[in-house]
Parts: structure tokens; sequence; C-alpha cells
């Protein structure tokens, strides 16, 4: 049994048990996967795929197992090279975050700075999407860490450690009506366009989910990705936009007002994901630490490895002032 033979088992399932796509995204050929496969097969003496005519169905019980253990011990075997890399270089690398472009435009930028000013020679590299962008991302290893609400399904190669809650803020422009609301009430938000994030974000769904608790049916005239993109359409008058609070500067937004909507959709949990039994490196410690100063590496180290409970305190950041 070798590697080579583990890494082909782990990529025929991971493109959905075609092998002919395998072998594409190994740069190998198909007679190739197919003699390691059955190799593989040989050595454990069962079968690890069910196989209908001239194609593969899906896992045997065996194969699921196996599964679990190879893909473990492929990221052992990666964990070993980051080790030899962090102690051969402990202050130089790369380090790859991804993360929506709320933080990385609002929440990240004092961080990614102290971070930088002390290790010069790491390149950080930032990823932006959507969470299951976000989610597949950093599943795959095409990243490091991420900074993100929690996925809406159950991802078992993931440990996602909480940060903070961030309230949901409505804005608006200067004189809306719903400025005079104290609070606003979800009838009064109701009458007016809705700008918001798109369907695969959490705040998308509360927001669907408080206007159906009242049997309510919202006007969103536009839903988008990016909270600079909602904040443009606001202030041409389209509608109030419904975001995450850290999309709002009462600096670099000072046509806009922020008004507290935490009593109608309440606050969006923030977590830092790591991919279960990975090996980070010694500044990605550092990095989650300026992050969020409650994670400790002895506590991110334990949620990687052996599952151990994680906190459940978050610390909540303050909801932008209403300015009049």
């Amino acid at each position: 049994m070798n590697l080579k033979q583990l890494k082909f088992f782990c990529a025929v399932v991971d493109c959905g048990f075609n092998m002919w796509s395998a072998a594409s995204a190994l740069h190998t050929s198909q007679p190739s996967i197919s003699r390691h496969i059955q190799a593989l097969e040989d050595e454990l003496e069962v079968a690890i795929f069910r196989r209908g005519r001239k194609r593969i169905n899906g896992l045997t019980r065996p194969g699921a197992e196996a599964l679990k253990v190879a893909r473990r011990m492929l990221q052992d075997s990666e964990n070993l090279h980051q080790l030899g890399r962090d102690f051969s270089a402990q202050d130089s690398g790369r380090l790859v975050i991804t993360t929506s472009h709320t933080h990385a435009r609002y929440a990240l930028p004092k961080v990614i700075e102290k971070f930088t000013s002390n290790y010069p020679k790491v390149h950080v590299s930032i990823l932006q999407g959507h969470p299951v962008q976000i989610t597949q991302w950093l599943t795959n290893g095409d990243a490091d860490i991420s900074i993100s609400s929690n996925p809406s399904w159950p991802v078992p190669s993931l440990a996602m450690l909480p940060c903070y809650e961030y309230p949901i803020v409505i804005l608006a422009c200067p004189g809306h009506p719903l400025l005079t609301h104290r609070p606003v009430s979800i009838v009064a938000l109701v009458k007016y366009p809705l700008i918001t994030y798109n369907s695969e974000f959490s705040i998308h769904r509360k927001v669907m989910r408080a206007f159906e608790l009242r049997n309510l049916e919202p006007n969103i005239v536009l839903s988008a990705t990016e909270v600079d993109v909602m904040k443009t359409y606001v202030k041409q008058g389209m509608g109030v936009a419904i975001v995450s609070a850290p999309g709002y500067d009462p600096k670099g937004d000072r046509h806009l007002n922020a008004i507290d909507a935490k009593h109608l959709f309440g606050s969006t949990p923030i977590c830092l994901g790591v991919r279960k039994f990975s090996y980070l490196r010694s500044y990605t410690f550092h990095f989650i630490s300026l992050f969020s100063p409650a994670l400790s590496r002895d506590m991110v180290t334990r949620a990687i490895f052996d599952h151990a409970d994680l906190p459940r305190r978050k610390q909540e950041r303050a909801v932008p002032t209403v300015r009049s």
C-alpha cells in the first residue's frame, strides 16, 4: 500500500466516482487509476467500490470506512511536510484565508496589518466567496482557515470555533421614514423595498423567516454577495439594506444611517474554521489569536485533533449608532 493508491482512491470519490474525471484531475491516465485501485483492493482483500455495468456506483461499507482512514493518512502526510517547513522556515511561508467580502473589507484589515508587521515574510492570500464556496475551499485544502458564519449543513471534516456574534442592522439614507421608528417593527419594514444578501447567506434566511412568522411578504428588490454593492443601491434610493453590522463604517458611510435590527433578525455567529487533523503553521496560530484572542493555541489544537468541546461564549460586536 502506498500514498499514491490512497490519493487515487480519494480522487475517484471526490470526482463523483468518475474515473475519467479523477484521471484528468490528477494528470494521469484512466488505466493507471484503475490499476492502483485494483492493487489497493487486492491488498485490503475487500471491494471498496460498488460496481455496475462499466461504471462505479458508490462505496461499499468497507470502502466507506477505508475512505476515512485514507483521508487521514493523506492529511498526516501533508502534516509532516508542513511540520518540516515550520521548523526549517518558521517565519516565512503562505497563509490562505477564505472569507466573505464583508470580513475581508471591514473586519480583517487591521488584523492583517498587525500580522504582516510581525511576519513580513509570510504571504497572505484572501479567497472571497459566499458561504458555500468558503466551506468548499477550506474542505478541499485550498485555504488554511476560514472566517464566516457556520455552514447550514453538517461538514464532518471541519471544526468550527465560535468567535463573535455580529448584530444585524438596517442601512437607510438620511431622512428615511424608518429612522423615526424606535424600535423599527417588522410591520413598518415590510412597507419598503429591501436589499439584502443572496440566499447562500444565513442573514437572508433569517430575514425571510422573520417575515414568514408574521405572514408578511417582503419586497426584495435586490440581493447581492457584497455589502458595498448593497450600499451603492441604497444610496441610489432603491431601498433599505439588511446587512451584518461590520459592513457599516460610521466614518466611511457618512451618507448612510444604521438602524439596530437585532430584535427583528437576531445576530450572526462568526466562526473560525479549520480542517480536522490538519497541521497549522505556528504563524497561523498567531493570526488566529489576533483575530479572536479568546481562541488559544491549545483550544484550536484540541478542536482539530480530538474533537474537544468548543467554547460556547462569544464576544459580541457593538451595533453602530444611528445618526440623525
